[in-house]
């Protein structure tokens, strides 16, 4: 068994069953030590490592990028359009930022499958909702403040550079919403990832079917809708998990939420609830299995 399962029970003094200090899980297992496991095991891989770096430092270049190539035609933005636009610089790193945390999810349960370690973490948590529950929690916590670091270094070393092509924008709390959208909506999708990775157990397939979701699911309704001109494939396209987070990174002052013309448009919190919903379901499935099938 591993030092970092080990560290489960470390320094535990507590009879069976019962907690000193923190909530017990059968046998005097702490789930703060549970959580001090994983996270022990994620920041020893080397793969998470460079993927938390890369999550930082690829969407600040793009952003500098972005506003330095900015063009405004000589006008000076300001108020909302400046605003507007600074939020679009500081998030732009999203599209590719999203990829990274995909995969980050993905591999941090189906690499433990494909070295059998999980079996090892499930010896040590026989209740496996808790040991997948701490190996989330601190995925989550891991992809949320990566990418808030990386946002707002974003917003802050693109505000000079903007300002400097005539955006006149500030960081007020109309651009903080989208900007800790942003992070949300990144720590959602790798909480998915990671579920589709318990449910498929295997690192190629839980990537390609959540690439595939996020990147192919969107471009084939699409295409789909432009020859039937459905109403109802616009709504659907809309509800897929990466057109629903996008409404929580948009800057605007006005309501855009609802039906338009047949279609259904999430705003900010209807997009939220949509992308948790499948966060859940997707959760809620990979609970089942893996309480039901062989480690």
């Amino acid at each position: 068994m591993s030092a970092a399962t080990t560290d489960v029970t470390a320094g535990s003094g507590a009879p069976a069953g019962h907690a000193h200090g923190g909530r017990a899980h059968g046998g005097g297992i702490r789930f703060s030590g549970v959580l001090r496991s994983e996270w022990i095991k994620l920041r020893s891989l080397r793969s998470t490592v460079w993927t938390v770096l890369l999550l930082i430092v690829l969407p600040i270049g793009i952003g500098l990028l972005l506003a330095s190539l900015s063009d405004n035609g000589g006008q000076t933005l300001s108020g909302d359009a400046a605003r507007n636009a600074l939020v679009l610089y500081s998030t732009s790193g999203t599209m590719i930022s999203v990829l990274v945390v995909a995969v980050l999810g993905a591999i941090v349960v189906t690499g433990e499958y494909g070295t059998g370690m999980i079996r090892s973490s499930f010896a040590a948590v026989p209740r496996r909702s808790v040991a997948l529950a701490a190996k989330a929690i601190v995925l989550a916590v891991v992809v949320f403040v990566a990418s808030a670091i990386s946002v707002w270094a974003t917003a802050f070393t693109t505000l000079p550079v903007a300002a400097g092509n005539g955006v006149e924008a500030s960081l007020d709390g109309s651009v903080a919403m989208p900007l800790l959208g942003a992070s949300v909506y990144l720590t959602l999708i790798a909480l998915l990832a990671f579920a589709v990775g318990v449910v498929l157990r295997t690192t190629a397939g839980a990537i390609a079917t959540v690439l595939g979701l996020l990147l192919v699911a969107p471009v084939v309704v699409q295409l789909v809708q432009s020859f039937t001109d459905a109403k109802w494939l616009g709504t659907l396209n809309n509800l897929l998990p990466q057109n629903a987070g996008q409404p929580l990174m948009q800057f605007g002052t006005k309501v855009t939420a609802g039906w338009h013309d047949g279609v259904l448009a999430l705003g900010g919190w209807s997009g939220f609830a949509v992308l948790l919903a499948w966060v859940v379901v997707a959760s809620v499935t990979a609970l089942v299995l893996v309480e039901k099938r062989d480690a």
